[in-house]
Protein backbone atom coordinates (compact mmCIF):
# COMPACT_ATOMS: atom_id res chain seq x y z
CA UNK A 1 0.00 0.00 0.00
CA UNK A 2 2.64 2.35 1.31
CA UNK A 3 4.62 1.68 -2.27
CA UNK A 4 1.41 2.15 -4.39
CA UNK A 5 1.46 6.01 -2.77
CA UNK A 6 5.06 6.20 -3.48
CA UNK A 7 4.43 5.85 -6.92
CA UNK A 8 2.00 8.42 -6.99
CA UNK A 9 4.95 10.84 -6.68
CA UNK A 10 6.95 12.11 -9.51
CA UNK A 11 9.99 14.00 -9.99
CA UNK A 12 10.73 17.24 -8.37
CA UNK A 13 10.76 20.26 -9.99
CA UNK A 14 12.10 23.11 -8.74
CA UNK A 15 12.83 21.40 -5.27
CA UNK A 16 9.14 20.81 -4.90
CA UNK A 17 7.75 17.39 -5.30
CA UNK A 18 4.79 17.06 -7.19
CA UNK A 19 1.95 15.08 -6.02
CA UNK A 20 -0.92 13.43 -8.63
CA UNK A 21 -3.91 12.73 -6.97
CA UNK A 22 -5.10 9.57 -6.45
CA UNK A 23 -9.05 8.83 -8.26
CA UNK A 24 -11.39 6.91 -7.06
CA UNK A 25 -12.07 3.90 -8.84
CA UNK A 26 -15.62 5.31 -9.58
CA UNK A 27 -17.65 8.70 -9.42
CA UNK A 28 -16.01 11.81 -7.96
CA UNK A 29 -14.53 11.47 -4.06
CA UNK A 30 -11.36 13.88 -2.88
CA UNK A 31 -8.05 12.70 -2.47
CA UNK A 32 -7.40 13.29 1.38
CA UNK A 33 -3.67 14.41 1.14
CA UNK A 34 -4.81 17.71 -0.53
CA UNK A 35 -7.02 20.06 0.37
CA UNK A 36 -8.69 22.96 -1.39
CA UNK A 37 -9.53 26.20 0.18
CA UNK A 38 -12.39 27.94 -0.73
CA UNK A 39 -12.63 31.67 -0.86
CA UNK A 40 -13.95 31.79 2.93
CA UNK A 41 -10.99 29.97 4.13
CA UNK A 42 -8.55 31.77 1.86
CA UNK A 43 -9.99 35.29 3.30
CA UNK A 44 -9.96 34.22 6.70
CA UNK A 45 -6.29 32.92 6.88
CA UNK A 46 -5.29 36.39 4.87
CA UNK A 47 -6.79 38.60 7.57
CA UNK A 48 -5.48 36.49 10.51
CA UNK A 49 -2.17 37.37 8.78
CA UNK A 50 -2.78 40.52 8.44
CA UNK A 51 -3.96 41.13 12.03
CA UNK A 52 -1.12 39.38 13.47
CA UNK A 53 1.37 41.28 11.37
CA UNK A 54 -0.11 44.82 12.07
CA UNK A 55 0.22 43.82 15.74
CA UNK A 56 3.37 42.54 16.13
CA UNK A 57 4.82 45.18 14.34
CA UNK A 58 3.11 48.27 16.11
CA UNK A 59 3.62 46.76 19.34
CA UNK A 60 7.73 46.25 19.00
CA UNK A 61 8.04 49.22 16.05
CA UNK A 62 5.16 51.48 16.67
CA UNK A 63 5.38 52.12 12.77
CA UNK A 64 1.77 51.03 11.54
CA UNK A 65 2.85 51.56 7.33
CA UNK A 66 5.34 49.17 8.00
CA UNK A 67 3.14 46.63 10.17
CA UNK A 68 0.68 46.82 7.48
CA UNK A 69 2.81 45.48 4.76
CA UNK A 70 4.37 42.95 7.13
CA UNK A 71 0.43 41.82 7.69
CA UNK A 72 -0.01 41.56 4.19
CA UNK A 73 3.19 39.47 3.92
CA UNK A 74 2.04 37.25 6.44
CA UNK A 75 -1.63 37.03 5.46
CA UNK A 76 0.35 35.38 1.85
CA UNK A 77 2.38 33.06 3.88
CA UNK A 78 0.07 31.76 6.35
CA UNK A 79 -1.83 30.48 3.66
CA UNK A 80 0.07 26.81 3.19
CA UNK A 81 -0.11 26.58 7.04
CA UNK A 82 -3.75 27.47 7.41
CA UNK A 83 -4.60 24.58 4.27
CA UNK A 84 -2.15 22.35 6.20
CA UNK A 85 -3.95 22.95 9.55
CA UNK A 86 -7.39 22.43 7.85
CA UNK A 87 -6.04 19.43 5.88
CA UNK A 88 -4.75 17.69 9.20
CA UNK A 89 -8.41 18.53 10.73
CA UNK A 90 -10.17 16.98 8.14
CA UNK A 91 -8.30 13.78 8.04
CA UNK A 92 -9.26 13.58 11.85
CA UNK A 93 -12.30 13.85 11.18
CA UNK A 94 -12.86 11.30 9.10
CA UNK A 95 -10.84 9.04 11.25
CA UNK A 96 -13.90 9.58 14.11
CA UNK A 97 -16.41 9.20 11.27
CA UNK A 98 -14.80 5.97 10.03
CA UNK A 99 -14.51 4.72 13.61
CA UNK A 100 -18.34 5.27 13.63
CA UNK A 101 -18.92 3.44 10.26
CA UNK A 102 -16.97 0.34 12.03
CA UNK A 103 -19.65 0.64 14.65
CA UNK A 104 -22.16 0.54 12.66
CA UNK A 105 -21.39 -2.25 10.77
CA UNK A 106 -20.47 -4.18 13.68
CA UNK A 107 -24.03 -4.32 14.45
CA UNK A 108 -25.10 -5.05 10.69
CA UNK A 109 -22.59 -7.80 10.63
CA UNK A 110 -24.18 -9.52 14.21
CA UNK A 111 -27.63 -8.88 12.93
CA UNK A 112 -26.85 -11.65 10.03
CA UNK A 113 -26.56 -8.82 7.63
CA UNK A 114 -24.26 -9.69 4.66
CA UNK A 115 -21.03 -7.17 3.12
CA UNK A 116 -23.30 -5.62 0.70
CA UNK A 117 -26.44 -5.00 2.98
CA UNK A 118 -24.09 -4.08 5.89
CA UNK A 119 -22.69 -0.84 4.23
CA UNK A 120 -25.50 -0.21 2.22
CA UNK A 121 -27.20 0.49 5.35
CA UNK A 122 -24.83 1.95 6.44
CA UNK A 123 -25.89 4.99 4.41
CA UNK A 124 -28.37 5.98 6.29
CA UNK A 125 -27.07 5.75 9.53
CA UNK A 126 -24.11 7.91 8.75
CA UNK A 127 -26.25 10.05 6.95
CA UNK A 128 -28.02 10.37 10.34
CA UNK A 129 -24.84 11.24 12.27
CA UNK A 130 -23.00 13.68 10.16
CA UNK A 131 -25.24 15.03 7.25
CA UNK A 132 -25.41 13.49 3.69
CA UNK A 133 -22.07 15.95 2.74
CA UNK A 134 -20.19 14.40 5.12
CA UNK A 135 -17.13 12.23 3.32
CA UNK A 136 -17.73 9.25 5.02
CA UNK A 137 -21.77 9.05 3.52
CA UNK A 138 -19.60 9.67 -0.24
CA UNK A 139 -17.15 7.26 0.58
CA UNK A 140 -20.09 4.81 1.40
CA UNK A 141 -22.24 5.75 -1.74
CA UNK A 142 -19.13 5.15 -3.69
CA UNK A 143 -18.34 1.61 -2.24
CA UNK A 144 -21.83 0.92 -2.58
CA UNK A 145 -21.88 2.47 -6.25
CA UNK A 146 -18.93 0.65 -7.12
CA UNK A 147 -20.23 -3.23 -5.12
CA UNK A 148 -23.40 -2.62 -7.41
CA UNK A 149 -20.85 -2.05 -10.31
CA UNK A 150 -19.53 -5.86 -9.58
CA UNK A 151 -16.19 -4.12 -8.13
CA UNK A 152 -14.59 -6.22 -5.62
CA UNK A 153 -15.12 -4.53 -2.13
CA UNK A 154 -11.65 -5.08 -1.45
CA UNK A 155 -10.18 -2.52 -3.79
CA UNK A 156 -12.58 -0.13 -2.98
CA UNK A 157 -11.19 -0.12 0.51
CA UNK A 158 -7.67 -0.17 -0.62
CA UNK A 159 -8.49 2.84 -2.85
CA UNK A 160 -10.26 4.57 -0.01
CA UNK A 161 -6.78 3.56 2.37
CA UNK A 162 -4.59 5.09 -0.25
CA UNK A 163 -6.84 8.39 -0.32
CA UNK A 164 -7.17 8.76 2.83
CA UNK A 165 -3.48 8.74 4.04
CA UNK A 166 -4.86 7.34 7.48
CA UNK A 167 -2.60 4.05 8.93
CA UNK A 168 -5.97 2.94 10.64
CA UNK A 169 -7.90 2.66 7.26
CA UNK A 170 -5.09 1.27 5.76
CA UNK A 171 -4.97 -1.27 7.96
CA UNK A 172 -7.93 -2.11 8.38
CA UNK A 173 -8.79 -2.48 4.47
CA UNK A 174 -5.48 -4.99 3.80
CA UNK A 175 -7.26 -7.12 7.14
CA UNK A 176 -10.51 -6.82 5.06
CA UNK A 177 -8.91 -7.85 1.69
CA UNK A 178 -6.97 -11.09 3.80
CA UNK A 179 -10.02 -11.88 5.88
CA UNK A 180 -12.52 -11.99 2.14
CA UNK A 181 -9.85 -14.45 0.16
CA UNK A 182 -9.41 -16.30 3.52
CA UNK A 183 -13.01 -16.30 4.62
CA UNK A 184 -12.68 -15.84 8.05
CA UNK A 185 -15.41 -13.99 10.61
CA UNK A 186 -15.66 -10.60 8.80
CA UNK A 187 -17.83 -9.80 11.89
CA UNK A 188 -14.71 -10.34 14.13
CA UNK A 189 -12.20 -8.13 11.94
CA UNK A 190 -14.65 -5.33 12.20
CA UNK A 191 -15.23 -5.59 15.43
CA UNK A 192 -11.30 -5.92 16.47
CA UNK A 193 -10.33 -3.05 14.70
CA UNK A 194 -13.45 -0.53 16.10
CA UNK A 195 -11.71 -1.29 19.39
CA UNK A 196 -7.94 -0.69 17.78
CA UNK A 197 -9.32 2.21 16.68
CA UNK A 198 -11.26 2.97 20.13
CA UNK A 199 -8.20 2.68 22.12
CA UNK A 200 -5.89 4.89 20.34
CA UNK A 201 -8.02 7.35 19.67
CA UNK A 202 -8.91 7.40 23.97
CA UNK A 203 -5.02 7.10 24.37
CA UNK A 204 -4.31 10.48 22.54
CA UNK A 205 -7.22 12.31 24.31
CA UNK A 206 -5.74 11.17 27.65
CA UNK A 207 -2.64 12.69 26.10
CA UNK A 208 -3.66 15.88 25.35
CA UNK A 209 -5.20 16.27 29.06
CA UNK A 210 -1.96 15.85 30.44
CA UNK A 211 -0.21 18.13 27.88
CA UNK A 212 -2.63 20.84 28.94
CA UNK A 213 -0.73 22.80 31.20
CA UNK A 214 2.34 22.71 28.79
CA UNK A 215 0.18 23.82 25.75
CA UNK A 216 -0.99 26.38 28.16
CA UNK A 217 2.36 27.86 29.40
CA UNK A 218 3.09 27.50 26.08
CA UNK A 219 0.92 29.57 24.85
CA UNK A 220 1.57 32.39 28.01
CA UNK A 221 5.44 32.49 27.26
CA UNK A 222 4.42 33.76 23.01
CA UNK A 223 2.30 36.35 24.63
CA UNK A 224 4.64 37.53 27.30
CA UNK A 225 6.83 39.61 25.14
CA UNK A 226 3.75 41.72 24.09
CA UNK A 227 3.07 42.41 27.66
CA UNK A 228 6.70 43.27 28.49
CA UNK A 229 6.28 45.85 25.58
CA UNK A 230 3.19 47.00 26.32
CA UNK A 231 4.48 47.87 29.76
CA UNK A 232 7.75 49.25 28.80
CA UNK A 233 5.76 51.51 26.59
CA UNK A 234 4.08 52.96 29.25
CA UNK A 235 7.24 53.87 31.67
CA UNK A 236 8.05 57.70 31.25
CA UNK A 237 11.34 56.60 29.39
CA UNK A 238 10.59 55.90 26.30
CA UNK A 239 14.07 55.37 24.92
CA UNK A 240 13.97 51.66 25.76
CA UNK A 241 11.07 51.27 23.45
CA UNK A 242 12.45 54.12 20.40
CA UNK A 243 13.11 52.62 17.21
CA UNK A 244 17.01 53.45 17.16
CA UNK A 245 18.91 51.05 14.89
CA UNK A 246 20.22 49.26 18.41
CA UNK A 247 17.08 48.69 19.78
CA UNK A 248 15.32 47.51 16.09
CA UNK A 249 18.11 44.86 15.69
CA UNK A 250 17.38 43.80 19.19
CA UNK A 251 13.74 43.56 18.80
CA UNK A 252 14.27 41.25 16.13
CA UNK A 253 16.44 39.19 17.32
CA UNK A 254 14.07 38.56 20.12
CA UNK A 255 11.60 37.95 18.71
CA UNK A 256 13.05 35.70 16.47
CA UNK A 257 14.19 34.43 19.59
CA UNK A 258 10.98 33.76 20.92
CA UNK A 259 8.86 32.38 17.83
CA UNK A 260 11.68 29.69 17.37
CA UNK A 261 11.53 28.42 21.41
CA UNK A 262 7.69 28.32 20.65
CA UNK A 263 7.85 26.31 17.04
CA UNK A 264 10.49 23.92 19.45
CA UNK A 265 7.88 23.69 22.16
CA UNK A 266 4.92 23.63 19.58
CA UNK A 267 6.94 20.34 18.65
CA UNK A 268 7.78 18.46 21.80
CA UNK A 269 4.03 19.10 22.70
CA UNK A 270 2.37 17.70 19.64
CA UNK A 271 2.91 13.97 20.02
CA UNK A 272 1.29 11.73 17.74
CA UNK A 273 0.34 7.87 17.94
Amino acid sequence: MRRKNEEAQINTKQNEELYIPIRPMIGEAPDYHIYEMSRNEKAAAFFIGLAAGILVVYIFFRNLPVGLAVGVIAGIRIQPLFRKYLLEKRKQELLLQFKDLLETLTASYSAGSNTRDAFCDAIGDMSDIYGEESDIVLELQIITAGMNSNLNIEELLNNLAQRSGLDDIESFANVFEVSMRQGTNIKDIVSSTRQVINDKIDMEMQIKTLLTSNKNELNIMLVMPFVIMIALSGMSDISIVSNTPVNVVTKIICIGIFFGAYMIGKKIVDIKL
